[in-house]
């Protein structure tokens, strides 16, 4: 039996760094015991009083105290195992990564793999494996064929400056001027399903029939104010350029003698010239377009967001009145709580992101 080692000498730089791993926080509790058996041994902790001190028993004291002696710190890592040898070739598991990562083949017909349909593509081509151990594969390394994601890069010409402009209002906005966010939502329908719904229940969530009745449609505009998060609504039957042309009168009513910096997409009626002719006469009003595929851009849109999840898409609506009434009830209750969004993106970041990597060389050099 090798001689037990009774004391340990241990550096200035290896006692700070064991000290740091018995106050790290979310430390696995062996590497707190074994930095701490350690410690104690280096202050001449008798052995039998350590394990006392730490919890655990005399031998366990005696092994780290060997480990560090011999290994220093690394000594006190665990060892490596042996472990059961890998039960799926490499070479196979190399193939099956091979394959998900690959297109099909077209006379399949299919989109992207299953694991059966891969565990069988694979046996035709001499390949024995299951299907289920396919997914063990994809589990490991993180890959799910069934899901899918989307994507849009802006094709604007002025991306960088108008990503730059609308920013900019959002973190440094102009002094004494009020900015807004307006968008339409366009279509709401007034769904009245064919049964009443059933109240949740412990164990059971709130249940709705899957079909329903259509009693008509109506547009929300919709004025978010950064600064405080309130909102000015109108809900009209359409959403042509004299539907916008009476909101922003509306709004600009909201807000006398006040200069508007007002953030809106790039949707035509928006840049009618009967708009423009009026926004002439109204020098305070100054609009402000994001970018193409940028509606993201306007913050109204998270509003929407939560309007539609809170108050739209679970509610059941008798006729368009009754939509429009919930409408606003949920808005008056919400300017009544309501809070700004925070923007916390800066233009550079979101440039990066927002350009198609073939423009990025071009892009980033801009970007100072």
């Amino acid at each position: 039996m090798p001689n037990r080692v009774r004391t340990v000498a241990v550096t200035d730089e290896q006692r700070q760094e064991l000290r740091r791993r018995v106050r790290a926080r979310g430390s696995p509790a062996r590497v707190v015991e074994r930095a701490r058996i350690v410690l104690l041994s280096a202050d001449g902790t008798p052995g039998k009083q350590i394990a006392a001190m730490v919890g655990c028993a005399e031998p366990t004291v005696v092994l780290w105290r060997r480990r560090f002696a011999g290994h220093g710190l690394a000594g006190l890592d665990d060892a490596p195992r042996s472990g059961k040898p890998p039960s799926i070739p490499t070479e196979v598991r190399d193939e099956v990564l091979t394959m998900t990562l690959t297109e099909p083949p077209t006379e399949l017909g299919i989109t992207h793999w299953s694991s059966r349909l891969l565990a069988e593509r694979l046996r035709r081509k001499g390949v024995a494996i299951s299907h289920a151990t396919i997914a063990r594969i994809w589990k490991h390394f993180d890959i799910k064929p069934h899901r899918t994601g989307t994507f849009k890069f802006s094709t604007d010409p002025e991306l960088d400056a108008k990503v730059r402009d609308i920013v900019g209002l959002y973190l440094d906005p102009p002094e004494k001027a009020v900015v807004l966010c307006i968008d339409e939502k366009s279509q709401i329908q007034a769904l009245d399903r064919t049964a009443p719904i059933l109240p949740i229940r412990p164990g059971l969530p709130e249940k709705a029939t899957h079909d329903y009745v259509r009693h008509g449609t109506t547009t929300l505009f919709a004025a978010l104010e950064v600064a405080t998060g309130k909102v000015v609504e109108a809900c009209m039957p359409r959403h042509r350029h004299q539907e916008f042309l009476r909101f922003l009168k509306q709004v600009a009513k909201t807000y006398p003698r006040r200069q508007l910096h007002i953030v809106c997409d790039n949707y035509g009626s928006h840049k009618h010239p009967k708009v423009n002719a009026w926004l002439a006469k109204n020098p305070r009003i100054t609009l402000h377009f994001t970018p193409t595929s940028g509606s993201w851009l306007n913050l109204v849109e998270v509003f929407f967001g939560i309007l539609t999840r809170q108050a739209i898409r679970r509610g059941t609506f008798a006729s368009v009145d009754d939509l429009i009434e919930r409408i606003g009830t949920y808005i008056e209750n919400w300017n009544d709580r309501a809070h700004p969004f925070t923007w916390t993106k800066d233009a550079d970041t979101i440039l990066t992101k927002a350009t198609h990597p073939k423009n990025r060389k071009t892009q980033d050099a801009s970007v100072t």
